[in-house]
């Protein structure tokens, strides 16, 4: 009698034991789960990225697969054969003398959707919202370098564009005022509204030192803009019609793509049989040389310290994981990505863990 209470005993503390195991089962997994996915995700779209600068280098057709959406069920279950006196009741299933039967199952699922038609050339042929371009430095970044990926001109000055040198060496001096005047805190952008219409205003600021005021003088006197106003209206093209205008001409993003692949290390061979279009020369501003927005080599063998690497027609593309200016501009065109996606109804990837 007592060998059979003390088998019931463990019986019923193995139930009760594989009970609170499925009951803190699901708990555990959410954090697991939720870095695992967001580091595969972050990765795989990386990869996405790098790898199709590198096909529009090579005169390849990029494609774009978003994860639509990640699903993944686990199901852990388990039970014991146990009688009304506590005596063990043998199964097929089982061997020998096992008091339990265990299940334990993972069922991811992943749906993925191409980039095509109508969210196609919205998101990669339109041009870039000149609102999202001047919320970007708005927020903070950089307005040389916003302006140096996604802008084409600015009231006639040319930025430089798939292997051109600007038609206007103004630009940068232009950027680089620009970025003077944004970390002194004297630009400013609002957005209102005129008769039902949607305005972007550009302001700067009226009390300055006279450094910042030089600065804004000369800005202005770049861009034929009237040195007595401190507020210009922001409009899309490429001519202002007036001297209390700024005229903006944005790229798309796949011009943007294109312009960075430009900055690829490519090898020479491919270079000699026509394979691939030569890469920019190094240019030189006031007798300084303009820094590259992006550096991405190349080699036969995988490099070993990579922020991201792809391979592609027998040789390895990455950028170094030492370049952090590099690395920056990478993750700052990945974010603009995002923001520049107009599908509407579709949202970032949902990942959906059920647990039974």
């Amino acid at each position: 009698m007592k060998a059979r209470n003390k088998v019931k005993m463990v019986l019923i503390l193995g139930a009760v034991a594989l009970l609170n195991g499925c009951a803190a089962f699901g708990p555990r997994t959410i954090m697991r789960d939720r870095i695992n996915y967001t580091t595969v995700l972050s990765d795989s779209w990386k990869d996405q990225m790098l790898l199709n600068i590198v096909k529009i280098r090579y005169g390849d057709v990029p494609v774009f697969l978003d994860v639509a959406s990640v699903i993944n069920s686990y199901e852990l279950s388990g039970r014991t054969h146990l009688d009304a006196t506590g005596r063990f009741i043998p199964s097929s299933k089982l061997e020998g003398d096992a008091l339990f039967e265990g299940f334990y199952a993972n069922r991811p699922t992943v749906t993925y959707s191409p980039l095509t038609g109508e969210k196609f050339a919205k998101s990669l042929m339109g041009p870039i919202q000149i609102s999202a371009i001047l919320s970007l430095i708005q927020s903070g970044y950089q307005a040389n370098n916003v302006f140096r990926v996604f802008i084409q001109s600015i009231n006639g000055l040319e930025n430089r564009y798939s292997g051109r040198h600007s038609s206007n060496a103004g630009f940068y001096q232009l950027i680089e005022k620009m970025k003077q005047i944004q970390d002194e805190g004297a630009f400013g952008v609002r957005f209102g509204r005129v008769n039902g219409e949607e305005i972007l205003i550009i302001i700067f600021r009226e009390k300055n030192d006279e450094k910042i005021e030089t600065d804004i003088t000369e800005f202005k006197n770049m861009l034929g803009l009237d040195p007595q106003t401190s507020e210009f209206r922001v409009l899309y093209g490429s001519i202002q019609t007036n001297n209390k205008e700024i005229a903006i001409l944005s790229r798309s993003m796949l011009q943007v793509l294109n312009d960075l692949s430009y900055y690829i290390e490519v090898p020479e061979l491919d270079v000699s049989e026509n394979r691939v279009n030569p890469g920019l020369k190094n240019e030189v501003v006031d007798g300084v040389p303009v820094q590259p927005l992006i550096k991405i080599f190349c080699s036969s063998k995988k490099p070993a310290d990579a922020f991201v690497v792809v391979p592609y027609q027998n040789q390895w593309f990455w950028i170094d994981n030492k370049e952090l200016f590099s690395k920056q501009v990478f993750s700052f065109l990945m974010f603009s990505f995002a923001l520049v996606e107009t599908s509407g109804k579709e949202g970032m990837p949902i990942v959906t863990v059920p647990v039974r």
